[in-house]
């Protein structure tokens, strides 16, 4: 929930995110379908609140979390509802971009969600005050970064290292995508694969492809060395855009 990536190639989609953690906190269960509100949705389910950080749905959507807004904030708990619950809410309405613009977030932890719908993409954040919501050009590459715990150089710095991986590889794959994410360049504090002495640590890397028919789902738990591997199939019946 802490680094999200998203990269077009020809007819597929490609969104990836790392998900950075204390080591005190309890891993997340692996991967499984589940039947909300008569959707079929993968999701790894967190073990202290039971929401996610990284949904797919079979109507083609996908809604990714990040910690905090536009800025590092001051965490004022209790709050009456995780975001990784949120998330599911938003992902399992019919329409997700307007449920996200009525849904009420008083008293909720400032977030960021990456969401793709079939031919759409939004960046949609809450600051702890007000939402905010930008269309993005789905033909375009994107990389996004925790203002949790990245100052706004090491954001600019991670972006410079995102484009310059677009611009210079020789062909573009989900496999080269996830090697991306799974690299650090030496640097455990502020590299796409953490492992910082106040504890923080890269949990796992989750990535989905979205092709026309179906959704490809893979998360690689990197604390348990172990990786899983699911295909949803897109109904079409279902989208609604």
């Amino acid at each position: 929930m802490c680094t999200v990536s998203f990269v077009r190639v020809h007819d597929a989609i490609i969104i990836t995110s790392n998900r950075d953690e204390h080591i005190q906190r309890e891993n997340a269960a692996a991967p499984a379908f589940h039947q909300l509100q008569n959707k079929k949705i993968i999701f790894p389910k967190d073990a202290k609140a039971g929401g996610t950080w990284f949904a797919a749905g079979d109507s083609g959507v996908v809604a990714v979390l990040l910690n905090g807004a536009f800025k590092k904030h001051i965490a004022q708990p209790p709050y009456i509802k995780s975001r990784g619950l949120i998330l599911l809410e938003i992902i399992e309405a019919d329409e997700p971009l307007p449920f996200f613009k009525i849904l009420d977030l008083d008293n909720i932890e400032p977030f960021t969600i990456v969401l793709y719908q079939p031919g759409l993409l939004h960046e949609l954040r809450w600051d702890g005050n007000n939402k905010h919501e930008k269309a993005l050009d789905i033909t375009g590459n994107y990389i996004w970064s925790s203002s949790t715990l990245y100052t706004d150089e090491v954001i600019e710095h991670r972006e410079n290292q995102f484009h310059r991986f677009i611009h210079s590889a020789a062909g573009i794959t989900a496999a080269t995508v996830h090697d991306f994410h799974a690299s650090n360049n030496g640097d455990a504090e502020n590299g796409f694969v953490i492992s910082r002495q106040t504890g923080m640590k890269t949990f796992s890397i989750t990535q989905a492809v979205v092709q026309t028919d179906v959704v490809k789902f893979l998360h690689a738990d990197l604390l348990q060395q172990k990786c899983y591997t699911e295909t949803l199939h897109i109904n079409h019946a279902a989208i609604k855009i």
